[in-house]
C-alpha cells in the first residue's frame, strides 16, 4: 500500500533475507556550549533528548550524528569522539522495542547554524548538567547526559560500552 509495490514483493523481500538478525544503531550528538548540552524537545513525547535517531546505510557513524544534529536542531556539528556503545536493553529504556538496539553516543563540536525546530523536534535549549530537563526514556537516560559531561570534562576518558 504505502510502499507503492504489491505486498507479495515486500514479503519476497523478507524471505531472501536468511543471514543472522543484527541490531539496530541510535546515534545521539552530546555538543556543548559554555557548560551545557544540547537537547531537543521531541514531538512525539514533548520530552528532551540528545539530538540523534537511527543511523541510516551508506554514512558513516559520524556522518549519521552530524546529520541528526543538523536536521532536529539547526546547529551543524562534526563528531569528535565517540564517547560509549551501549546496549539498549541495559541501561532502562522504555518502552522496550521489538528488535535489538545498540546506542552509540558521540562527544561534538558545533560549527555553526542556529536553533531550529524541526518536524521532529519543538524547541531546542542547552542545560546544565545540574538542570536536565523532563528526558525521553526511550532516547536518553540522566546517567547516561551525566556520562556525556564526564566525557566533555575529561576527554582523554576510553569509549564506554557494555
Amino acid at each position: 500500500m504505502g510502499a507503492g509495490v504489491a505486498t507479495e514483493e515486500i514479503i519476497d523481500l523478507f524471505r531472501q533475507d536468511t543471514g543472522y538478525a543484527t541490531p539496530r544503531v541510535d546515534v545521539r550528538g552530546a555538543a556543548f556550549r559554555d557548560g551545557r548540552v544540547l537537547m531537543v524537545r521531541e514531538r512525539n513525547d514533548g520530552r528532551w533528548a540528545l539530538p540523534g535517531g537511527w543511523a541510516d546505510v551508506n554514512q558513516t557513524a559520524g556522518q549519521c550524528v552530524a546529520r541528526e544534529i543538523e536536521e532536529e536542531s539547526g546547529f551543524s556539528a562534526r563528531a569528535v569522539k565517540l564517547c560509549a556503545v551501549w546496549d539498549r536493553r541495559r541501561h532502562g529504556h522504555t518502552p522496550p522495542h521489538p528488535f535489538y538496539v545498540y546506542k552509540m553516543f558521540f562527544l561534538c563540536e558545533i560549527t555553526g547554524g542556529k536553533p531550529r525546530p524541526s518536524r521532529e523536534t519543538s524547541e531546542i535549549a542547552f542545560f546544565a548538567e545540574d538542570e536536565l530537563p523532563d528526558l525521553s526514556p526511550g532516547r536518553v537516560r540522566p546517567a547516561q547526559i551525566r556520562r556525556m559531561f564526564e566525557h566533555w570534562r575529561y576527554p582523554r576518558l576510553p569509549t564506554d560500552f557494555d
